[in-house]
């Protein structure tokens, strides 16, 4: 996956998640079953709960060679 998708895929991600718009993903290559190459791109970072607390979050993008998102999942 070229670098120009990877960051139009974190701009999508950072529009949902603020606090992922500078954290750079993991980028992982995946086969599915229809032979399609999908790729698995994992941020890391953490968000800020009210009263100042942090909170370490994981947002997991699954996405095409083409930069098209398939699945977007995070943690609590």
């Amino acid at each position: 996956m070229d670098q120009a998708t990877i960051q139009k895929l974190t701009r999508s991600v950072g529009k949902k998640f603020p606090e992922m718009n500078k954290v750079r993903p993991s980028v992982r290559e995946q086969s599915n079953t229809k032979g399609n190459v999908q790729f698995l791109l994992t941020y890391k970072g953490k968000a800020e709960l009210p009263g100042g607390r942090k909170i370490s979050r994981i947002v997991r993008v699954v996405a095409d060679e083409r930069g098209r998102i398939i699945k977007m999942s995070t943690s609590k």
